[in-house]
């Protein structure tokens, strides 16, 4: 999938390391280690656990945790191996084993010391790591910003989090000046592993400064990878492979997702940067979409399901590089795409993501692609107003039927 992003000029600012791939690491927990030597185990979307030569067999095909047609995840979560975390908790797990395995992995952002983060990321890791591995900087973001980047070109493996995403925007000059390119300006000199991250999206009546969604200002910057995480289980996996790669990753997180509870293996896992996860098999049309509006989508498939139809949601998770394998594969199995987004209509990752299915995929398509977008407006305080600005499930489900007619 590197190739994608390298078609658009962005390869020479990237890393030669490639992205760490969930289908070859499997590990087994730290803690259990010298119990389990010489095991392996592979923890499937149904809580069945496969140990040995025949999990090394299933793990090429196991990426992901997987919901059902039937969406029996939930009746099934309590028989499931593992333990229950709500996703900012999984978010931390992810950070602290990080932090454990490598000295290098540090914290730098508002707030994310003795407070632990706006939405508790990082609490606890101060008392635990002391102040100069969880730092505390003053508001200003583009000079704590520039502070990690300067830190990941000496060696370091900075995690930057933004109070909101939307103050980062105050960052950008680093961000896409330093941060994206200086990989490729400095002839390959300097790589900078740098992890940016923080809570964005449209919340319940956070204004419009607060509501922002970033990743279509951050997507044209050369050199840089972006993924959103949708799960404790994928939030976790995305959080562990961002700080263990090369490249400098942004990592999205929704506002309204921090409480999702999931129970999450043991053992450790990591998840591919560049994988998209298929959440339910279908066979009338592809639904691609990430972040909040999966589960806008999976309320609008099961009333699709009820009038007959047999929607394929797929959840794209890597903003950049887009991971056209999976989604041609669903392409040309059904011939119709929707993408449902909580990014802007004009210049967002819908549009992106149309044009490069137009490109590479026209010959598959029955019907035009469809985009269902937020509105280009400022999001309202009002929360009536607030939700009309945003997709709902409603409009999904007439999108489908007029695109399967």
């Amino acid at each position: 999938m590197a190739n994608v992003l390298q078609g658009v000029g962005a390869a020479t600012a990237l890393s030669a390391t490639k992205s760490i791939d969930s289908r070859k690491f499997h590990l087994p927990s730290r803690r259990s280690l010298s119990e389990r030597k010489g095991s392996f185990l592979v923890v499937r979307s149904d809580g069945r656990r496969i140990q040995g030569s025949r999990a090394r067999r299933a793990e090429q095909l196991i990426t992901s945790a997987v919901a059902t047609k039937a969406d029996s995840s939930a009746a099934s979560t309590a028989s499931k191996p593992g333990h229950e975390l709500l996703l900012f908790e999984a978010l931390r797990e992810g950070l602290e084993e990080e932090m454990d395995r490598d000295p290098h992995v540090c914290v730098m952002g508002e707030d994310v010391g003795h407070y632990g983060g706006s939405y508790k990321v990082t609490r606890g890791l101060a008392d635990k790591y002391g102040d100069l591995r969880v730092l505390d900087t003053p508001i200003a973001e583009n000079s704590f910003t520039g502070m990690g980047i300067g830190a990941a070109m000496t060696g370091l493996r900075p995690i930057v989090e933004g109070m909101n995403m939307g103050f980062l925007l105050l960052a950008f000059n680093q961000i896409s000046n330093n941060c994206g390119m200086l990989h490729y300006t400095s002839g390959g000199q300097f790589k900078i592993p740098i992890v940016i991250r923080g809570p964005g999206g449209v919340g319940r009546q956070l204004g419009a400064e607060h509501s922002q969604r970033l990743e279509s200002y951050f997507q044209s910057i050369p050199g840089i990878q972006m993924v959103a995480c949708s799960t404790p289980y994928n939030a976790k996996g995305l959080m562990k492979a961002a700080i263990r790669s090369e490249n400098p990753v942004i990592l999205f997180e929704h506002v309204l997702l921090y409480n999702l509870k999931e129970r999450i293996p043991d053992e450790e896992y990591i998840c591919s940067l560049e994988e998209a996860e298929m959440v339910r098999p279908g066979e009338h049309v592809t639904i691609l979409t990430y972040s909040r509006m999966r589960y806008h989508v999976m309320q609008a498939a099961k009333t699709l399901v009820n009038k007959g139809y047999d929607p394929e949601v797929i959840d794209i998770r890597s903003l950049k590089p887009f991971d056209l394998y999976t989604i041609g594969n669903s392409v040309k199995k059904t011939h119709r795409v929707l993408i449902v987004e909580e990014c802007m209509r004009t210049g967002g990752i819908g549009a992106s993501l149309t044009a490069a299915i137009t490109e590479n995929f026209h010959d598959y398509l029955d019907a035009p692609v469809v985009c269902l977008s937020s509105q280009d407006v400022p999001t309202p305080y009002a929360g009536t107003l607030e939700e009309w600005t945003v997709v709902q499930p409603a409009q999904i489900v007439t999108a489908v039927e007029k695109l399967c007619q």
